[in-house]
């Protein structure tokens, strides 16, 4: 009897995931809620209020730097805030580039800070990437330049503040891109048939319940309030891509390509959504 198994389609390297992945989460404890100051926002369906750059969240405790309603967020209008990822930017900057000295006893940094807060966010988002890109073992052909990519860009995360303002995330994100385009690509092709490829498509509120996106190119895809109950998504290219309100109830993420978990926090979904084994369930998923 023949074997009608599909053939295998290699999956992540463990231990590199694992490499070094505590440095690209948020540590809250050792930041000076930097993403509660840094950025601005306005009133909207996110934030209940305007918020200019710079300026404390009228949330943020005075006696400290904790969240006066960090378990209310959702219900009282700052969804935004429960969707936000540093990727371990802010205690870098807390604890590396100012050597722990905080805005508040330090109030000479503040400016400069909140201008490196969000430079030093981009660079820790492209190392996360890298990161995964290193771990995909089809991509073995290119790991070299991966981990040189990778310690070029952390060697940029160590710079002073100074040298920080002055780098271009643009030129490094152009720079960087075909690289981790090429890590994905040589992931996908192992996987059978035709792959859709549907990058920066406009799928908001598309229909796509059960859809077959097996190894699909969505990169920067607008998924918004996109039907993807069921649907399968593995070793799809996330990158970028918009899923916000998306419905992934019961879909299977497992090897999903550069997703990560805001993109997870800002959908739908149920305990019969798979992810990938370094992602978790959002708490406000439906149980």
């Amino acid at each position: 009897m023949s074997d009608q198994r599909e053939p295998a389609v290699p999956g992540r390297d463990p231990g590199l995931v694992e490499e070094r992945a505590d440095s690209l989460r948020a540590d809250c404890a050792n930041c000076f809620a930097l993403c509660c100051v840094a950025p601005a926002f306005a009133a909207s369906a996110d934030f209940a209020i305007d918020k200019p750059a710079g300026r404390a969240c009228p949330n943020l405790r005075a006696d400290d730097f904790g969240c006066g309603v960090h378990t209310r967020l959702r219900d009282i209008g700052f969804s935004g805030c429960t969707v936000y990822d540093c990727f371990g930017a802010g205690q870098k900057v807390a604890q590396v580039t100012y050597a722990g000295r905080d805005w508040r006893r330090a109030p000479h940094t503040a400016q400069q800070m909140f201008r490196v807060f969000p430079i030093m966010r981009d660079l820790h988002e492209l190392l996360r990437y890298l990161h995964e890109a290193r771990s995909l073992p089809a991509a073995r052909p290119i790991h070299g330049e991966l981990r040189s990519a990778y310690q070029d860009t952390e060697r940029l995360t160590l710079g002073e503040p100074a040298e920080l303002l002055h780098i271009d995330i643009g030129a490094l994100r152009q720079r960087l891109n075909p690289l981790l385009l090429r890590a994905s690509e040589l992931t996908r092709a192992g996987v059978p048939g035709k792959k859709k490829e549907r990058r920066g498509a406009d799928l908001i509120g598309a229909r796509l319940r059960g859809a077959n996106l097996r190894g699909a190119n969505l990169r920067g895809a607008y998924l918004i309030g996109a039907d993807l109950r069921g649907a399968d998504l593995r070793l799809a290219d996330l990158i970028g891509a918009d899923f916000r309100d998306a419905d992934l109830r019961g879909a299977d993420l497992t090897d999903a390509l550069y997703l990560v978990q805001s993109q997870l926090d800002a959908a739908k979904g149920d305990p019969h959504t798979k992810l990938p084994a370094t992602l978790t369930h959002p708490t406000h998923w439906t149980p």
